[in-house]
C-alpha cells in the first residue's frame, strides 16, 4: 500500500486536496469517486520527494515540525502501537498535506518491510544522518521511544542555542549599521555645510576640520563606487566559500586570529560532543558515531582533525587521546572524557561535559554583547565629538579673529 496525492472537483466544483493510501493510482479514482469527487490528478508522493544540486525541492521539516512529529512517534510507541500503525495516526493528526504525505509514504516503505531509519532516508533534507542513525540505534536496542523523546529534546535545545548565536551576532551587525549610517549621513550632509560658510569667507580652516571636509568630499564623491567595490568584494567571498580549497583556507585563518579563534572552537566542540553524546546514548558504536559526529562540525580544519581522530579510536586508540592530539579540545573536556572512559560511564560524561560546554559557550557570547555595546557607543561618542570639534574650530577662530 502507498500514498497518493490527489486534486479532485466536488459535487459544487470546488477543488479538493488530498493524501489517501491505496495500492494504485487507479484505485485512489475509485475511492475519490465513490465520494462523488472528479478525480483531476492522482501521484504517488515517491514522484515529488528527489531533488538535486541548487534546485533541491525534496520536502523538509522545521525544527518545530520535526520535535513535534518526534514526540509524537514516541508517544505512540510508547503506548504499545506498532510503528506502521504510529504513522497511519501520526498522518492522522498532521495539520499540513505535505507532511501527511511524507508520513504515509514512510508508512508505505515501513509495510514493505523497510526498518523506520531505511524509510526515513527516503527523506533525507527532513530526516538527517544524525536523526536516521539515532532511530537505527533505538530500533536494534529495542527502546526506539526513549531513543525518540531523546531525539526531540536534543533537536530542541540544539535550535535554542543557535538560535542565540544567531540572535547575538545580529545585534552588533545591526548596531554598526546604525551607527555606520550616523557618521556617513554627518559627514555626508551636516559637515560640508556647515564648513561652506568658512569656506566662501575666505577663512583658512583648523586642520581637523579640513579633515573632515576631505573624509566628506571623498564619500561624496566615491561613495556610491567604494560600496559597489564593498558588495562585489563580499559577493565574491561568498563564491569563493563554495570552492572546498578557499574555504578550508578561510576555516585555518579564522582558528589563528586571537580573540576568534577561542570562540570558533569553543562553539564546534560543544556541537561535536552533544552530538556524540545523543548518538553514544541511543546506542550507536563509538566509531561510527565519532564519524556521524563529525559531519555537524562546520570548521573544516577541525573537522580533517576529528576523521584523524577517528581513525585512530577505530585502530584501538582511547577517544581522550584521539581528541588530545587534535588540539582543539579545552583540558576540561578531555579530563571529563577521560574519566568517563576509565569508569565505564562516557555517555553520561560525554552529556555532561557537552552540556558544559554549550553553557561556555553561551556565557562567552552573553558577555561578548554586554563588552560589545558600551564599547560601540563609546566609538561612537568620539567620532560625534571629533566631528563636533571639527565644526566648532573655525567658529572659535572667528570669535577670537572679532575680539
Amino acid at each position: 500500500m502507498a500514498a497518493f496525492e490527489y486534486q479532485a472537483l466536488d459535487q459544487k466544483g470546488k477543488q479538493k486536496k488530498g493524501v489517501l493510501e491505496g495500492d494504485s493510482a487507479r484505485q485512489i479514482r475509485q475511492q475519490l469517486r465513490e465520494k462523488g469527487w472528479m478525480p483531476v490528478s492522482v501521484e504517488a508522493t515517491t514522484v515529488k520527494q528527489k531533488g538535486t544540486g541548487v534546485f533541491n525541492f525534496a520536502p523538509s521539516l522545521s525544527v518545530a515540525e520535526l520535535s513535534l512529529l518526534t514526540r509524537q512517534l514516541a508517544t505512540l510507541i510508547a503506548a504499545g502501537l506498532p510503528i506502521d500503525e504510529s504513522l497511519r495516526a501520526l498522518s492522522e493528526q498532521a495539520g499540513k498535506q505535505r507532511i501527511k504525505a511524507m508520513v504515509l509514504a514512510i508508512r508505505a516503505k515501513v509495510l514493505e518491510g523497510y526498518t523506520l531509519a531505511n524509510a526515513l532516508a527516503e527523506y533525507p533534507r527532513a530526516f538527517p544522518v544524525l536523526y536516521r542513525a539515532t532511530v537505527s540505534a533505538g530500533e536494534h536496542a529495542g527502546h526506539l521511544d526513549a531513543v525518540l523523546n531523546r531525539l526531540a529534546d536534543y533537536t530542541e535545545s540544539s535550535h535554542i542555542s543557535g538560535q542565540k548565536i544567531k540572535l547575538a551576532a545580529m545585534y552588533p551587525i545591526i548596531l554598526s549599521i546604525v551607527a555606520l549610517g550616523i557618521v556617513v549621513g554627518l559627514l555626508t550632509y551636516v559637515v560640508p555645510d556647515i564648513v561652506q560658510v568658512f569656506v566662501k569667507n575666505g577663512q583658512e580652516l583648523p586642520w581637523l576640520t579640513q579633515t573632515m571636509l576631505d573624509i566628506s568630499t571623498f564619500i561624496t564623491d566615491y561613495g556610491l563606487v567604494t560600496a559597489i567595490i564593498v558588495i562585489v568584494g563580499i559577493v565574491a567571498f561568498v563564491r569563493g566559500l563554495k570552492s572546498e580549497k578557499f574555504r578550508f583556507g578561510f576555516h585555518v585563518f579564522l582558528l589563528n586570529v586571537p580573540g576568534l579563534n577561542g570562540f570558533v572552537r569553543d562553539a564546534n566542540t560543544a556541537r561535536f560532543g552533544s552530538t556524540l553524546a545523543i548518538l553514544t546514548s541511543s546506542g550507536v558504536p563509538l566509531v561510527e558515531a565519532m564519524r556521524i559526529a563529525s559531519q555537524v562540525v562546520t570548521n573544516m580544519a577541525i573537522k580533517d582533525s576529528l576523521t584523524a581522530a577517528t581513525v585512530r579510536v577505530s585502530e584501538g586508540g582511547t577517544l581522550n587521546g584521539a581528541l588530545a592530539e587534535t588540539k582543539h579540545f579545552p583540558p576540561i573536556m578531555l579530563h571529563m572524557i577521560a574519566s568517563g572512559e576509565s569508569s565505564g560511564e562516557l555517555d553520561s560524561m560525554l552529556a555532561r561535559t557537552a552540556s558544559q560546554q554549550e553553557a561556555n559557550l553561551e556565557n562567552t557570547i552573553s558577555a561578548l554583547v554586554k563588552i560589545f555595546e558600551p564599547v560601540m557607543l563609546l566609538v561612537m561618542g568620539v567620532i560625534v565629538a571629533t566631528i563636533v570639534v571639527a565644526i566648532m574650530l573655525p567658529i572659535l577662530e572667528l570669535q577670537k579673529m572679532v575680539q
